[in-house]
């Protein structure tokens, strides 16, 4: 690499520079204060854990996204955290080991392999919240709440929430016996919405003609609230977990229905479909090709700690929070004080960031430029007097 090159970034490995690192940093603080108004206990898990640990039951996705160094220790394999979902699970299943509901929170930096989509960041800067310890609806509907709640204090506007739930698929293949590759199949089948293709998979591989409908029709399950009512009836019949995801996504739909957010139902969409166990969430806005942040229910992830405890919870990208926020999150200018060598200058100085004011002092011979320092007034003295001058 040339002197000219050393410059040059990793592909999907960004910066924030000094504006939006402001914004990033100011969000970061509200939101933390947001979840600790709602019961949440911050936690700072460590940046790299050994691999045993940090991908217990997270699935392959996790897996391949995990980059992995040699501890010079101990010898053993460890990873660079790709999620910190893991990490807070293990420090509920064995380091706090509350008997009670346990809600926890977190912000810091995580590193994938390659990035998730075109143009994302492998760095993103993840900021979420966990609740272990409670299996009822109620956890879920507060999960969510606190997640669109999260959207408002950043200042994203007209927000569309997507819906889903992992036991409609999961159910209606409860009694099929397809094999694990069979089941692949099917999945992404239904995920990629091919229905030519799923039809005909369907014809030579489901023999019960009801769980052939049912799954037939389960990629036009989507749009808007009324999809559940069209759910009920197209799905009448169809096994218990099912039924009972649908109601689940029904209380759901009437606890956030005026919460100012247009929700949109897929009851294919599958994401973490081998790491979720339940509802399944994600926000997006218009024009960002993105999740903004998603979550949902997990109940196994504390079992290879020893200690499996239902779980639900979310997480989202600060970086692409303020990146679609309306708020201002520009830095407030500050206070330049030219170089004067007069002895009573620190005190004055002192004074005025103990007021909470940002100053700036200059060196001898500097030559000041406002927009570089971020000052739109000055310091001066005049007949013995420390003025406030406000710049053209």
């Amino acid at each position: 690499m040339t002197i000219a090159d050393r410059w040059l970034l990793p592909d999907g490995v960004d910066e924030v520079l000094p504006e939006r690192a402001q914004g990033v940093e100011y969000l970061r603080r509200q939101l933390l204060d947001l979840y600790n108004n709602w019961g949440y206990d911050l936690v700072i898990p460590p940046m790299v854990e050994f691999t045993d640990s940090l991908l217990s039951g997270s699935g392959s996705d996790l897996d391949l996204m995990t980059f992995r160094i040699t501890d010079q220790l101990s010898g053993r394999m460890m990873g660079i955290r790709a999620d910190i979902t893991p990490q807070v699970a293990r420090m509920d299943a064995h380091s706090l080991r509350r008997e009670g509901p346990s809600r926890l929170c977190y912000a810091g930096t995580v590193l994938h392999t390659r990035p998730r989509g075109p143009l994302e960041s492998r760095t993103p800067i993840s900021v979420g919240v966990e609740l272990f310890g409670e299996a009822t609806l109620a956890a879920d509907i507060e999960v969510i709440e606190l997640f669109l709640q999260s959207l408002r204090t950043a200042g994203v506007e007209n927000v569309h929430l997507d819906l889903g739930h992992v036991d409609i698929f999961r159910g209606l293949l409860a009694d099929a016996g397809l094999s694990a590759d069979s089941e692949s199949e099917l999945f992404d089948l239904v995920q990629r919405k091919a229905t030519r293709e799923l039809g005909q998979w369907i014809e030579s591989n489901i023999r019960d003609p009801q769980l052939a409908g049912w799954l037939t029709v389960l990629p036009s399950l989507t749009g808007s609230i009324e999809v559940l009512a069209a759910a009920s009836e197209k799905l009448a019949g169809a096994p218990t977990a099912v039924l009972a995801a649908i109601a689940q996504l029904e209380e759901i739909v009437a606890r956030i229905a005026n919460r100012n957010v247009t929700i949109y139902l897929d009851l294919g969409e599958l994401p973490g479909y081998h790491y979720h166990t339940g509802v399944v969430f994600a926000a997006y806005v218009q024009g960002y090709g993105k999740a903004l942040g998603n979550g949902g229910r997990y109940d196994h992830v504390g079992e290879a700690f020893g200690r499996s405890r239902p779980a639900t919870g979310f997480a989202c990208n600060l970086k692409s929070l303020v990146s679609q926020s309306v708020n201002d999150y520009s830095a407030v200018p500050g206070i330049f004080v030219p170089f004067t060598g007069n002895q009573n200058l620190a005190e004055q100085v002192d004074l005025l960031r103990s007021q909470g004011n940002r100053v700036v002092q200059g060196f001898e011979r500097q030559q000041f430029d406002c927009n570089e320092v971020n000052c739109d007034r000055l310091l001066v003295e005049q007949e013995g007097q420390w003025i406030i001058q406000k710049l053209a």
